[in-house]
Parts: structure tokens; sequence; C-alpha cells
């Protein structure tokens, strides 16, 4: 009964996938070690980056090693071009410049408010604006639909954070940039493709220009790639990632249906996390022989964050199982405020 990690299609332990990344290593081999820019090049890192840029509503992608090296270099590219930034609370490391750090104690929509009354007094200039798509944490899946009221006298960038919206939020498992391409915005989407994809890999998505120019910087021309033949696998695995993205999506509204009695949880309807403040479910729920996401995040003195995640990988049974733990607990917590 393992309600943890950040598999939430469960590809990490689908055999299908499996077997399509063994027959890449075969066709393609283990790894590319060489720089994009060499004279000896694989089509698959093109034709992956063109199939994902046209899924994903965007113009044009690029692919690195890992989901922090795809925000890092992303963020450090639009640096030069912004004269303000505004940094929601939950905004992830990968894509926040070095000398600023978000106010954990600022609510998001407190963030918002703050967003707007600024852009309102600022004089002209170029702003960015640094968010994730989801908070994993609380957990919540984030409107922009805001920015679309922004005053016009300024230039917007928006640099969205999807790492935990691939495969998880939207229509389908490409992110949010589909979502958010219609706000008066430059769009670019990074995250991370290892958590929902199962892939060792991290993705840039945006207009023309802005793509070309991280292209030509030396972060993207001297690094290696991922491992193609996770590249190639996702190309041919079209219809069991529909598979698993349905599944989950199953999964999430029959749990949502299930634990509506169960308080103290805490949960956004369109993400399979549940969140808990009571740290003595942990070892409830571990007597009971189920296993959950618990830590200080992100540093060890910050507090405990416990959380139930679901996945693709989760039959009704063991859903149901779950609720009937949980309403145990609950019975039990309201049985010794009783006695107390």
């Amino acid at each position: 009964m393992y309600f943890s990690g950040t598999d939430y299609l469960g590809i990490g332990t689908t055999k299908e996938f499996e077997d399509l990344v063994i027959r890449g290593i075969k066709n393609l081999g283990l790894n590319h070690g060489l720089s994009r820019i060499n004279n000896v090049r694989l089509n698959i890192f093109d034709q992956f980056e063109n199939y994902f840029a046209e899924k994903a509503g965007a113009d044009k992608a690029l692919v690195w090693s890992s989901g922090y090296l795809a925000g890092y270099a992303t963020v450090n590219y639009l640096l030069d071009f912004t004269d303000y930034i505004f940094v929601a609370p939950d905004t992830h490391p990968a894509i926040l410049p070095e000398e600023l750090n978000p106010d954990p104690n600022q609510s998001f929509d407190d963030w918002v408010s703050h967003v707007k009354e600024m852009c309102d007094t600022l004089k002209p200039q170029r702003i960015l604006i640094l968010a994730n798509a989801v908070d994993p944490l609380k957990p919540s899946v984030h409107d922009f639909s805001w920015m679309g009221y922004l005053p016009r006298k300024h230039e917007y960038t928006f640099l969205v954070d999807d790492s935990h919206a691939f495969g998880v939020v939207g229509e389908d498992i490409y992110g949010t940039y589909n979502r958010w391409k219609f706000l008066p915005v430059e769009l670019l989407v990074t995250g991370s493709l290892g958590k929902g994809l199962g892939m060792p890999a991290g993705i840039t998505l945006g207009p023309v220009q802005p793509i070309i120019g991280i292209l030509n910087r030396k972060i993207f021309r001297s690094a290696s790639p991922p491992p193609q033949a996770y590249l190639w696998a996702f190309l041919q695995a079209q219809d069991l990632f529909k598979e698993r993205f349905e599944k989950l999506k199953k999964n999430r509204t029959y749990f949502n249906s299930v634990v509506e009695k169960i308080t103290g949880l805490n949960n956004d309807s369109g993400f399979p996390i549940y969140s808990f403040n009571n740290r003595k479910w942990v070892a409830q729920l571990e007597e009971e022989g189920v296993i959950i996401s618990s830590f200080p995040y992100p540093e060890p003195t910050d507090p405990w964050v416990n959380r139930i995640v679901l996945s693709a990988n989760h039959e009704q049974e063991d859903l149901q199982r779950l609720y009937l733990i949980l309403e145990k607990i609950q019975g039990q917590l309201m049985e010794s405020t009783v006695l107390n």
C-alpha cells in the first residue's frame, strides 16, 4: 500500500514501457554523451522535441537531461530581458534567480493581489512572472487567468514550472502550456519529465525566438542530452500514456467521492495529492501497512509535509481500503477527543 512518490502515472513500474525502453537501448544505444551541436547527431532528439511541442501547443521545445537544468537555463536567459520580477510563493528553485526567494508565509491569493497592485503602480517595463503550475504540497492547481486583466502598459513574460503538471493536469499528458498560451504574455514552460511521465529528462516549451536564443547559449550547446531510448519509447507509447492518464483521473474521481466525510484532508479536486497536518496519522497509517510521503521540506528545519499520493498503479480496492483505514483513524481521534 504505497501512496508516496511522484510517479503519478505509474510508468516507472509499467512493464510495457520498460520493454520499449529496452528496445530503444538495443536500437539507439545506452547513452549519447555528445552535445547536441556535435557533427554526430541522433534524429530522435529533434523528433521528440517537435512532437512534444506540437502536442503541448507550443511553437518549439528543447529537451534537457533534467528539469532543473531546463528551468535554470531558461530563467537565466530571460533575466537578460527583464526589468522587474514577481515570484509566486511556491515557485520551485529550478526557476528561481539565485538572489531571489519567495515569501513562504505569503498565500498565493495574496501574491496575486500584490502583483496586480504593483503592475498598476509601476511605470512601463519588462516584467517576468515566475510560478509553479501546481503546488504539490498544499496541494493546489493554480489559476492564472487573472493575468489577462493586467495593465497593457507592460511587456510580460510568464515562466511556469510544469514538473508536477505533466501527465496529471489538463486535458492530456502535456501539461498546462495549451491552457495559458492565450494570455497576453510571452509564455514559457519548463519542467521535469521524470515525475508523471517517468523519463530522466527535462523540457523547455515556448515561442520560437526565446527557444532559439536559449539553444544558442553555451549551457545548451555544451550539455549532453538525456538517454535517447526513453525518448524513443515515449513516442511509441502514446496509447499507454493515454490509458494511464485516464486511469489516474478515474482513481482521483473515485477517491474524491469516498473521502468527503474525512475531515483534516486538504485537496484540490484536479490533483491526486491529499495533505494533512496531524503527524500522528503517519504512524497510524504505517501500522495499517500504508506508506505515505512525510518529511520536512524544503529545509530540514521546516515543518513536516504529510501527503497521500494517488497513482495510476492503484486499483479501486486499494483506494477503498485506504478510505476505511482513514475512517478508522478518524473514529479513534473522535473517541480520544470525547474521552479527554
